[in-house]
C-alpha cells in the first residue's frame, strides 16, 4: 500500500507541475489556457487527497476476498486478462532481447513525431458554427443607399432559397468600416442545430455554396463571412491583414496597392473573400468658404460654419415632455432643402450689422473624390484586407500563403502586419513552444527532486514523445489543425504520459531495491502494473470520447481537444508499456545509479 500511494502522490505532483506554468501565461491565448489550467489542478488536488485517505478505507471494506466471490462474469474476465498479461510479458522479453533494436524503432518514432508535427497545419481556434454569418455589401463608390438596398433584396433572395437559413436583418449605409451610403451589412441566422445534423448542413458547407451564388451578382461585390470565433477580438470570421504605407505616398497608390494584395490573394487558390473596403475615389463635396469676402460683409466665420452645421447637419436644442413622455429636439433643414449643392442659396447667415447674408455669397462647393476614412495602424496609414481560407486549408496555413504574396507583391516603401484573431495566432505560435517546454522542464525538475536521480526523471519523460506522435496523428488522420485546444490536450498528455512511466519506473526502482536484476526488475513491474496502467488510460480515453465526437454549439474546440488527448493517450499506452521497460533497461545499464534496499512485502507482490 504504501508503494501505491506514493506513486499516487508522484503522479500528483507531476499533473501539477505540467500546469502550474500554464496559468502564469499573458495575452488572449494565457487566459484560454489559464482556464485550464486552474479546473484540472484543482481537480488533481482533490483527487490526490481522495486517494490518499478515502479511498484506502474504502477499498478495505469493499475488497474483502473472504466475504465476496468474483462471480462467474468476473472470473471470467480475470483469466482473460491474466492470458493477456502472460502474453504481454512474453512479449517484453522479447523486446528486451532485441532492445537495441527496439532502441533504433523509438529512435525512428521520434523522427516520425517531428514529421507529423510538420505534416499537421497550426491554427489559433477552430471556426465554430455559431448559428449565424455575416454578409458585407460593398457598392460602387457613391451609390445611393436605395441603390444598396436593392441589392441586398437579391441576396435575400438567394438566401432564403437554402434550406438552412431562418431568417436575415439587413442594414443598409452600415459597416464595421464606418457609416457610406454604398456600404451595408446583413446578419444571417440559420436554423437551429437539431434542424441541420449532418456536415452538409453547417455553416462552412452553407458558407460555400451560398458564396459562389452571391459573388455573380452584378453591380456589386458580396461578402458572405464567418463570425469571430472568439467575440470582441474581431469583428470578422478570417483573416485581418494591414498594408502599411511606410513611405507616406499618394493614398490612390496605397488604394491600388491593397488591390493587387487582393487579386493576387483570391487567385492563389488557398484563400478566397478577400476584399478591403478602402476606396480612394469616393465622391465629395468640398465646401470653401471665401473668408476675404466674409470679412468684407461683416459676416463672422462662426456663423457661416453654424449655419452650416445646423442646417445641413443637425443640432440637439432640448428635450420636452408631452403626454408623459420625453423626446428630443433638434434643429436641421427639412430633407428637401439639403438635396443638392444649390440648396445653399437658401440658407442665410447673420452679419455684425444684423442683416442676413446669403451663403451662396460667402461659400463655394466643388466636387472631387478622396477617401471616406483613412485609418492607421502601428502609425502609419493603412488599409486592411480581409478573407478566408478555402476548404481544407487551416488558417495557419492562410496566413503562411498571405505572408508570401504579400512579400511577392508589395513594392519598396510598404509593408505588412496582422490584426485581431490573426494577431494572436502569430503570437500563440511561439508561445506554445515555450509552454511546452517549460512543462517538460519543471516536470523533470519535480521528478529530479522526488527521485533524487537525473536519470529516471529522464526515463519518464521519454514516453512523452510517443503520446505527442498518438495526439498528433488523430488530429492529422481527421483533418484538425495543431490549435491552442490541441495545444491544452498536448500539455496535459505530459502528465498523462508520465504517469504510465511513473507506475513501471517506480516499482522497477523498488524491485531493484529488493535485489531483482535490472531485467528481472522490468519485466515484472511490467507485469504489476499492466493492469492499472489499461484500466486509468481506457477510463481516460471513454471519458474524452463524448468529446471528440461532440456535435452542435462549440463543437470545434471540443472535438480538437478531445481527439489530441483520446489518440495521444492511446498512442502512449500501447507504445509506452513496451518501450519504457527496454528504455529502462538500456538506461539503466549505462547508468546502474544507486540501489536503495528495501524489505521485500507480501502486499507489494500483488499490488
Amino acid at each position: 500500500m504504501r508503494e501505491v500511494l506514493s506513486a499516487v502522490v508522484v503522479i500528483g505532483i507531476v499533473l501539477v507541475a505540467v500546469f502550474l506554468p500554464v496559468a502564469f501565461f499573458p495575452g488572449t491565448t494565457g487566459r484560454m489556457y489559464q482556464q485550464f489550467a486552474m479546473t484540472i489542478t484543482f481537480a488533481v488536488i482533490l483527487s490526490v487527497f481522495n486517494a490518499i485517505t478515502f479511498t484506502p478505507a474504502l477499498s478495505a471494506l469493499l475488497l474483502d476476498k473472504e466475504s465476496h466471490s468474483h462471480g462467474k462474469f468476473f472470473t471470467g474476465v480475470n483469466r482473460v486478462i491474466d492470458s493477456g498479461t502472460n502474453a504481454y510479458v512474453r512479449a517484453v522479453g522479447g523486446a528486451l532481447r532485441w532492445r537495441w533494436a527496439m532502441a533504433l524503432v523509438f529512435v525512428m518514432s521520434l523522427g516520425a513525431t517531428w514529421w507529423v508535427y510538420q505534416a499537421v497545419p497550426g491554427a489559433f481556434v477552430p471556426a465554430e458554427d455559431e448559428g449565424y454569418f455575416i454578409t458585407i455589401v460593398q457598392a460602387p463608390s457613391g451609390a445611393s443607399i436605395e441603390y444598396t438596398t436593392n441589392i441586398m433584396k437579391d441576396v435575400e433572395a438567394i438566401y432564403f432559397k437554402q434550406p438552412e437559413i431562418a431568417g436575415v436583418f439587413s442594414v443598409a449605409g452600415f459597416s464595421f468600416s464606418g457609416a457610406a451610403s454604398n456600404n451595408g451589412m446583413m446578419f444571417v441566422r440559420l436554423k437551429g442545430f437539431e434542424e441541420r445534423e449532418g456536415a452538409e448542413h453547417s455553416l462552412e458547407t452553407v458558407l460555400n455554396r451560398v458564396r459562389g451564388e452571391v459573388f455573380g451578382i452584378p453591380g456589386a461585390m458580396v461578402i458572405p463571412v464567418a463570425p469571430p470565433s472568439i467575440q470582441g477580438v474581431s469583428a470578422l470570421g478570417g483573416f485581418q491583414l494591414e498594408i502599411l504605407d511606410l513611405g507616406g505616398g499618394d493614398i490612390t497608390e496605397l488604394a491600388g496597392v491593397t488591390q493587387q494584395v487582393a487579386a493576387a490573394g483570391n487567385q492563389s487558390g488557398r484563400v478566397a473573400g478577400l476584399f478591403s473596403a478602402f476606396t480612394a475615389n469616393d465622391p465629395q463635396l468640398v465646401v470653401t468658404i471665401d473668408r476675404d469676402k466674409a470679412r468684407s460683409l461683416g459676416l463672422p466665420i462662426r456663423e457661416v460654419t453654424d449655419a452650416l452645421a445646423v442646417l445641413l447637419g443637425s443640432q440637439y436644442v432640448n428635450d420636452f415632455d408631452f403626454n408623459n413622455r420625453a423626446y428630443r429636439v433638434y434643429v436641421q433643414g427639412d430633407q428637401q432643402f439639403r438635396a443638392t449643392p444649390a440648396d445653399l442659396s437658401q440658407y442665410y447667415a447673420r452679419a455684425g450689422n444684423g442683416e442676413m447674408v446669403p451663403l451662396s455669397a460667402v461659400v463655394r462647393t466643388a466636387e472631387t473624390t478622396a477617401p471616406a476614412v483613412i485609418n492607421h495602424f502601428n502609425l502609419f496609414r493603412s488599409t486592411e484586407i480581409t478573407g478566408a481560407s478555402l476548404p481544407g486549408v487551416s488558417s495557419g496555413q492562410a496566413l503562411q500563403e498571405m505572408e508570401r504574396i504579400a512579400r511577392e507583391t508589395l513594392p519598396q516603401g510598404y509593408d505588412f502586419a496582422w490584426a485581431g484573431l490573426s494577431l494572436e495566432e502569430t503570437k500563440s505560435g511561439s508561445q506554445a513552444a515555450y509552454l511546452f517546454a517549460l512543462s517538460i522542464v519543471l516536470v523533470y525538475l519535480v521528478l529530479a527532486a522526488q527521485y533524487e536521480s537525473w536519470v529516471l526523471p529522464f526515463i519518464i519523460l521519454l514516453g512523452v514523445p510517443l503520446a505527442v506522435f498518438g495526439a498528433l496523428s488523430a488530429q492529422w488522420l481527421r483533418g484538425f489543425s495543431n490549435d491552442v485546444f490541441c495545444q491544452v490536450g498536448l500539455v496535459m498528455l505530459i502528465g498523462l504520459a508520465a504517469k504510465n512511466s511513473i507506475l513501471i519506473v517506480e516499482f522497477a526502482e523498488q524491485l531493484r531495491g529488493q535485489g531483482r536484476s535490472i531485467i528481472d526488475a522490468a519485466v515484472e513491474a511490467a507485469r504489476i502494473r499492466l493492469r492499472p496502467i489499461l484500466m486509468t488510460s481506457f477510463a481516460f480515453i471513454l471519458g474524452v470520447l463524448p468529446l471528440a465526437y461532440a456535435t452542435g454549439a462549440g463543437a470545434g474546440a471540443r472535438n480538437s481537444v478531445g481527439t489530441a488527448v483520446a489518440g495521444g493517450m492511446l498512442a502512449s499506452t500501447f507504445l509506452s508499456i513496451f518501450f519504457i521497460p527496454v528504455l529502462y533497461v538500456i538506461i539503466r545499464t549505462v547508468a546502474p545509479g544507486k540501489i536503495r534496499h528495501v524489505a521485500a512485502t507480501e502486499g507489494h507482490a500483488h499490488a
